[in-house]
């Protein structure tokens, strides 16, 4: 039943994108009205990252799934709702981006914290596998897909708002068969051991960001991640969403299913690279595997920096694809593992939220520095960083003794 809700959620997910933005043009917004929608959600997502995952430690996991349902329900149906009316306007679009986005900041944290309350450890990675082979397929794939014929066949594009509406509607159905968690003595001993961790007081809101701060700094193996990662977005995100079309564009031809196919071949790519890690056991060398794979990942940016050959950029786009859903698995279900069970909630959020802190950033930078660097030259240094970082991660902090003093295949 929680899977079944998340398919869904990602599904509206998916059709949000392309029907928030024809709606923002079919109420005669312009190109800044759109930029403005689209970074309310934004906005909002960055905002309740860390918040959501506070949350996760406190309150009832089933019930913040359930309430981010209600509220993205409420949010796409009132943008129907005014559709119908004709009533449709910059101000309400931006006001329900930025609650839909601010929602996922609460439910991923949610649904990272409940997982291994609901499963035993042993099929946590083929959960985690199912879920990251799911997101490319629908929210890249079907669900832009499906709103894009809906939005063709109905009178106003704010009309589709009710398919995801319905998406949303069916999603809070099945939560509320989720059966309760069980009960987790430590879990409980973790969040309320103490004065300073009253969930009714902002110094016990703070001590517990503070605890898992501190645990995330003292535990080398997700200290040193997370660093990675965020290097790992400041370089490859920028060329990969701002560059590789004018790439494209200059070096195949203007064609825009041209670019939409290479981003589908990353989607395709992260299916595969999910469903061929989740279907074996855990590497025992899990940390080295992870962090290798995810550099690895990124040396096909350097041909799509320097190659016309059209078929070996969808083949670079979609060992890309592979690789970076490939170690995702591993990593979320590293998490979920080795992360005390009352902190999963916030520390998760702390990933979720560096993963896509520097991301803006590297957007930004991307369209200026390509104006005085060769497009060769950025993809190069793409390719290169994550892939020489991940030997120096490895290294400083000493992934390959901790996996073996922290076996996870047994």
């Amino acid at each position: 039943m929680l899977f079944s809700a998340v398919v869904l959620s990602i599904f509206g997910a998916g059709m949000w994108a392309v029907v928030m933005v024809y709606t923002v043009i079919g109420a005669g917004g312009t190109a800044v009205d759109l930029s403005l929608v689209a970074a309310s959600m934004a906005v909002g997502l960055l905002l309740c990252a860390i918040p959501g995952g506070v949350a996760a430690d406190r309150l009832s996991r089933r019930g913040i799934v359930r309430a981010v349902e209600l509220v993205n329900l409420l949010a796409t149906g009132s943008v129907a709702v005014a559709g119908a009316m004709g009533a449709v306007t910059i101000a309400h679009l931006a006001i329900a981006a930025f609650v839909i986005g601010a929602g996922a900041g609460f439910f991923f944290p949610a649904y990272s914290a409940i997982l291994p309350r609901l499963l035993p450890p042993e099929q946590l990675l083929a959960a985690n596998g199912l879920e990251g082979a799911i997101r490319p397929a629908l929210q890249q794939a079907a669900g832009p897909a499906v709103a894009g014929v809906v939005v063709a066949a109905v009178i106003a594009p704010a009309h589709a708002a009710f398919v995801i509406a319905g998406a949303h509607a069916l999603a809070l159905v099945l939560l509320m068969f989720v059966r309760p968690e069980p009960a987790d003595e430590a879990a409980e001993t973790g969040r309320h051991g103490s004065a300073s961790s009253d969930p009714t007081s902002a110094r016990g809101v703070f001590h517990d960001l503070k605890e898992a701060v501190v645990f995330t700094l003292r535990t080398p193996w997700l200290l040193w991640t997370l660093l990675y990662a965020t290097i790992w977005v400041l370089v490859t995100m920028g060329p990969e969403e701002v560059l590789l079309p004018f790439v494209t564009r200059e070096r195949i031809g203007e064609d825009p299913r041209l670019f939409a196919f290479l981003l589908a071949a990353i989607g395709i790519g992260g299916v595969v690279g999910s469903i061929v890690v989740s279907s074996m056991r855990l590497p025992r060398r899990y940390l080295t595997v992870m962090n290798l794979v995810w550099g690895l990942s990124t040396l096909p940016m350097i041909v799509l920096g320097v190659t016309d050959v059209y078929w070996l950029m969808v083949l670079s786009c979609f060992l890309i694809g592979f690789g970076f859903s490939y170690g995702n698995v591993i990593w979320g279900t590293l998490l979920q593992r080795r992360v005390p069970r009352h902190m999963l909630g916030r520390v998760s959020s702390l990933d979720f939220f560096v993963s896509l802190a520097l991301m803006p950033v590297s957007m930004a930078l991307a369209g200026p520095v390509a104006e005085v660097v060769p497009i060769p030259v950025i993809f190069l240094i793409a390719g290169l960083v994550p892939f020489l970082l991940a030997f120096v991660v490895i290294a400083v902090a000493r992934m390959p003794r901790d996996e073996i003093a922290h076996p996870l295949d047994a």
